[in-house]
């Protein structure tokens, strides 16, 4: 009897090792992209910060809010660097809601460079009920909140493709091999020449993928450049200061030995 009962369990946990092997299988890592912002002296490409802008405001925009970026901080230094009229016009092309004004009305007006990002549904269970039940996640600081940061990000938005043979998936269900899960209920937001670039770079997925990826890792990390600086002027400072304190020492030994 204990022996049965021991053959039962080991066959469990044989079939759960297994299974679970196999589900890890189907888990492909994150593409490993070679961004200009990485590493100790990193530093964002304005050029692809402005187009990640272009490609948030006319795809990205319509599904996912920015909470916690203004207007005013796209001409900020370190970030995409639009000029103060660039800033005035992108913001002025949004309508705001205001007021109440003097009647207790509320009203539209245009955006300015002080307003928060606009989102695009008033509360949550909008959103929620805009998108077939799934939430759309605040861009904010996603970069931040996934597991693999920008490689992740951009992996995801280029991972979209036809399921593999026998897995079946609900109406409004899509594969993408580096989702977690590998299931995603957004369709595929980026397809080639969906948007016009303003510079006239070719838009291609791969280039808007790479180009919002790393607006989103500004808008994630704002300060990212000045950090590197400060970085490099404190590994500089304590180099200094480790050869000012090793001749020092070596003096006063060297004065010690002699009196010896």
């Amino acid at each position: 009897m204990k022996k049965s009962k021991l053959i039962k369990i080991l066959i469990i946990t044989f079939t759960i090792f297994f299974s679970y092997s196999s589900y890890s299988a189907e888990q492909v890592d994150p593409i490993k992209v070679n961004w200009s912002f990485k590493g100790l002296t990193g530093k964002f490409d304005r050029s692809a910060l402005q187009r990640g802008f272009q490609v948030y405001k006319e795809v990205c925009s319509s599904c996912h809010s920015m909470q916690y970026l203004s207007y005013r901080n796209l001409g900020e230094t370190g970030g995409p660097e639009f000029s103060e009229t660039e800033v005035k016009a992108i913001a002025a092309s949004i309508e705001i809601e205001d007021g109440p004004d003097s009647q207790g009305e509320m009203f539209t007006r245009p955006g300015r460079p002080s307003d928060k990002f606009k989102s695009p549904y008033p509360n949550v269970q909008a959103s929620t009920a805009a998108n077939g039940g799934a939430y759309p996640p605040d861009m904010s600081v996603l970069v931040k909140a996934r597991p693999g940061g920008s490689d992740y990000i951009y992996s995801v938005l280029v991972g979209y493709e036809d399921p593999p043979s026998g897995i079946v998936l609900d109406d409004g269900v899509y594969y993408n091999k580096y989702m977690i899960g590998n299931k995603i209920k957004m369709s595929a937001p980026l397809l080639d020449g969906i948007i016009e670039y303003t510079d006239g770079t070719e838009a291609t997925v791969d280039q808007m993928a790479k180009d919002v990826t790393t607006f989103l890792s500004w808008a994630a990390e704002p300060e990212l450049e000045e950090r590197h600086r400060t970085g490099v002027k404190v590994i500089i400072y304590l180099i200094l200061l480790t050869v000012l304190v090793y001749l020092s020492m070596k003096k006063i030994w060297s004065r010690i030995d002699s009196e010896v």
